[in-house]
């Protein structure tokens, strides 16, 4: 098919994308299912635009200007892509392309109406559908409006939304090619879109038909309102039937117009429910032809429907693969391990190994499933219970689908039985000693396996690893570890639930746990402030700082006054710390230790904001705060009724919460310096695939699977076809956004609210830090580029421990995700900072620079002038 420049839909399927472009590949492959209607018509492939822009001057020098620019400089784009745009469209079709579209016109009907649309090599892709960004043209009529239409569709790949789309999502402009698909023009009595999932819930058993009168035309362009039908398990459930007062149509001759829609038809559905119906099945047919679920464009005519185009739905959150005919519910794991980014196949592979429970993977993150612990009363209540304290979003979506009964089937509770096995004993001593031998024997697990890995590489490095997973597994596990960490949780919140009750007075466990020993996390914020401390006094070191663009950095610093003692400072923190990064869960992040240069802003943030000594200041402000709050309680507690018996008991949980809630972060601390342990060993085996031509680059890794990288390693072969599939794939994940609950049908839940307690415009959350404060909200994504003066709130998606030395420097706290007792929660509450997680959209709500108050313990967020 090379070389031609004329195709026919029969000569065609979904294979022929580089040569007929997405939507003609799609239509081609339509064209071959039985059952389904598609008009007549043929493609103007890619070697004709190849062999028309090599005429259009300058058009190389234009397309690198184009990939140098920005998405955001929208002016250049648009500048650059209408230059573009104008020297195609004012190139002739040459005249051999020109005569195989007449010719290929003359066997389809010369004199007929043709619709004109463009069919881009990166368009009505599984992982980009491009819709709507290059231009379709309806009623075309005689060859000479057919070649001026072909050659505007070639320069719609140049439209500015195109190439907008394109920078957005990394995709090469010159790699694109156009294709132009003419097909005979069907004039519908309806015309419309079915999507065979619903587009807004996800929700896979329920298709979404939108219907007008005449050209669909009028839908696309937002003319006027469709009706609407949705059809679950080939019933319709539910619909809308819209006023059609006006419609579009063909003209004799070319081209379309606004018509009246007679007043008697105006009410009348477009279509009737035997006809949404039978367009729902064809729907069914052609999903399974593509394997997905589609978007698909249709028309009415004399009765019967043509298709006129069909592309996946890329907006869909992926569904885990199940294939056993049963009801699942899963949640999201990173909504619980604060980490909603996507992760590289070899991320996924390696958590999955590692972690406490099975896991499943989908759209590039990972998901429990918790069917079985919704499907008895008592589990389910249980279950309900954690999620209350933990993510009232979680717990809120979940009672949606519980309240569907059909969906989890409540099974009877067990009988009586004893604790499940593997569970701690119910009480432990409140013993600081518990926590240091916990530590130590974490610290040893972790040094053995420094010394005992050195020795491994190849195969055999992988059989190491795949033992050392399990003493992973065994230190992560571990029953005392455990009943350690719950310990001060429950001590918390058995405190914010009695002193709330007796005292009136709410969240009083915030104040009891500042500056709680032990906690290695809210250790890591502060001793950057050490580091500072360290830097501070040497202008040529601060100043080397400012000009850091690389991660050699530390190798420059000897040669300035002070550069030793900072570079040892700096060296000795990653030390310690070097096995963080933000997204730390997935190992395929780079660590601090691997990019350095990551914490000058930090440390540059804290020499200007910060007097010396600030560390031991702060930390000893908290200690004795709750040291002072502790007495106070007692006090209190001492003058009610009982008052002995409750103050001894609240005295009990001050000292559990003292002494266990720091070591609530201290096992993600042993996971993450495990991950870096594995990280170096792999990647000095992706070093040595590198060498022997196996892969192009070291970080190609990524993209494999565990067992995928263990195969490799013993063959010296891999598919780099399926790495390029899957970088591919991993850059269309990074767009979706995770449910917090997502159902085997595909419906994706993020729960909501119910407060009416809260001023008007408030942005609702959960409280998890009391106190109030004002000031300069700063909307950070990126952890390096953080701009922070004291006084700052932040505001972000999530945090993880790597934020923690960001906290030391601001006044408040503001997340889209969080809990109780996530990482920030915790530190929040550590640091003193009023803080208000789980706020969805906080990041697109909230300007950066505008003034908030967070009303911490209140849970909101409000919005000042």
């Amino acid at each position: 098919m090379t070389g031609r420049y004329v195709v026919g839909f029969d000569e065609i399927d979904e294979r022929q994308v580089a040569v007929v472009g997405g939507k003609g590949a799609h239509l081609g492959a339509l064209s071959r299912i039985d059952g389904v209607s598609v008009p007549a018509g043929c493609c103007v492939t890619t070697d004709a635009f190849r062999r028309a822009t090599a005429e259009v001057p300058a058009l190389d020098d234009r397309l690198d200007q184009l990939c140098r620019t920005r998405p955001d400089d929208r002016e250049a784009v648009r500048t650059i892509s209408a230059e573009i745009r104008r020297a195609v469209e004012g190139t002739a079709v040459p005249d051999d392309v020109a005569t195989a579209i007449i010719r290929a016109l003359a066997d389809l009907g010369e004199h007929a109406a043709y619709a004109v649309r463009s069919s881009a090599t990166a368009e009505d892709l599984p992982t980009a559908s491009f819709a709507g960004q290059q231009d379709t043209y309806l009623n075309v009529v005689g060859p000479a409006a057919i070649l001026a239409h072909v050659g505007r569709c070639w320069a719609s790949l140049f439209t500015e939304r195109a190439v907008t789309y394109r920078l957005r999502h990394g995709i090469d402009h010159r790699a694109v090619r156009m294709a132009v698909v003419v097909q005979r023009m069907v004039l519908p009595e309806a015309a419309g879109i079915l999507f065979t999932a619903d587009p807004v819930t996800g929700n896979r058993r329920v298709a979404s038909v939108d219907a007008g009168v005449g050209l669909g035309e009028a839908l696309v362009s937002g003319l006027v309102s469709p009706d609407v039908f949705a059809v679950r398990d080939g019933a319709i459930v539910r619909r809308t039937i819209a006023a059609k007062r006006r419609a579009v149509r063909a003209v004799p001759g070319g081209g379309t117009r606004i018509e009246t829609v007679d007043p008697a038809r105006q009410e009348q559905p477009a279509l009737t429910d035997a006809q949404v119906l039978r367009l729902v099945r064809l729907g069914r047919l052609i999903e399974a032809r593509f394997g997905r679920p589609q978007d698909i464009e249709w028309g009415l005519v004399d009765g019967d429907f043509q298709i006129l185009q069909s592309r996946p739905i890329t907006t869909l959150f992926p569904v885990p693969a199940v294939d056993d005919g049963q009801n699942h519910v899963y949640l999201s794991v990173g909504h619980q391990q604060m980490m909603t980014d996507a992760m590289k196949p070899l991320g996924l592979s390696m958590w999955r190994l590692t972690a406490m429970a099975p896991m499943r993977s989908a759209g590039s993150r990972l998901f429990v499933d918790a069917t079985r612990h919704l499907a008895t009363p008592t589990g389910r209540a249980a279950f309900l219970d954690l999620m209350t304290r933990s993510d009232p979003l979680t717990r809120d979506a979940l009672e949606t689908i519980l309240e569907r009964d059909d969906f989890v089937p409540t099974l009877p509770d067990p009988g009586p039985a004893g604790p499940p096995a593997g569970l701690p004993p119910a009480t432990i001593d409140t013993d600081p000693a518990i926590v240091t031998a916990l530590v130590e024997g974490s610290r040893d697990s972790v040094a053995a396996l420094r010394r005992d890995i050195r020795t491994r590489s190849g195969p055999a490095l992988f059989d190491f690893l795949t033992e050392a997973f399990e003493e992973h597994k065994r230190v992560l596990t571990d029953p005392l570890s455990i009943q350690a960490i719950m310990a001060g949780m429950e001590a918390t919140w058995w405190l914010n639930d009695n002193l709330g009750e007796w005292l009136g007075e709410p969240n009083a466990a915030d104040t009891l746990t500042l500056s709680a020993p032990g906690n290695v996390t809210s250790e890591m914020g502060l001793a950057l402030l050490d580091v500072a401390d360290v830097i501070r006094p040497y202008p040529e070191v601060v100043a080397f700082l400012r000009d850091v663009d690389g991660d050699d950095f530390l190798d420059g610093l000897p040669k300035l006054p002070g550069g030793v003692e900072a570079r040892d400072a700096i060296a000795a923190y990653l030390d310690r710390y070097g096995m963080r990064c933000v997204g730390e869960i997935d190992i395929t992040r780079p660590r601090w230790s691997e990019r350095p240069s990551t914490l000058v802003p930090l440390i540059l943030d804290h020499v200007r904001n910060f007097p010396p000594g600030a560390a031991a200041r702060r930390f000893e402000q908290g200690r004795q705060a709750a040291e002072r709050k502790a007495r106070e309680v007692l006090t209190r507690l001492r003058a009610l009724p009982d008052g002995a018996d409750k103050a001894e008991r609240a005295r009990r949980m001050i000292d559990r919460v003292r002494t266990f809630i720091g070591y609530r972060e201290y096992p993600k601390y042993g996971i993450v310096s495990r991950y870096l342990v594995y990280k170096q060993a792999l990647m000095a085996e992706a070093d040595t695939l590198v060498r022997a031509g196996v892969l192009a680059d070291r970080e190609d890794v990524f993209f494999l699977t565990f067992p995928e990288f263990r195969e490799a390693v013993r063959t010296r072969r891999v598919d780099r076809r399926l790495i390029r599939e899957r970088a591919d794939t991993f850059r269309a994940h990074q767009a979706l956004t995770p449910p917090r609950v997502l159902t085997s049908d595909g419906e994706a839940l993020t729960g909501a609210y119910r407060r009416g307690d809260v001023p008007s415009g408030a942005l609702v959350g959960l409280p998890v830090s009391h106190g109030t404060v004002e000031g300069r909200a700063r909307v950070v994504l990126d952890l390096a580029r953080a701009d922070l003066d004291p006084g700052d709130i932040l505001v972000t998606t999530h945090t993880d421990p790597s934020w923690t030395p960001l906290f030391v420097a601001v006044a408040g706290l503001v997340t889209e995700v969080g809990g109780q007792m996530t990482h920030g929660a915790v530190i929040a509450r550590e640091y003193g900072l009023p803080a208000v997680v789980n706020v969805p959209g906080a990041t697109r709500l909230i300007r950066d620079g505008r003034r908030i108050r967070v009303h911490g313990s209140g849970g909101y967020v409000e919005l000042l002038p």
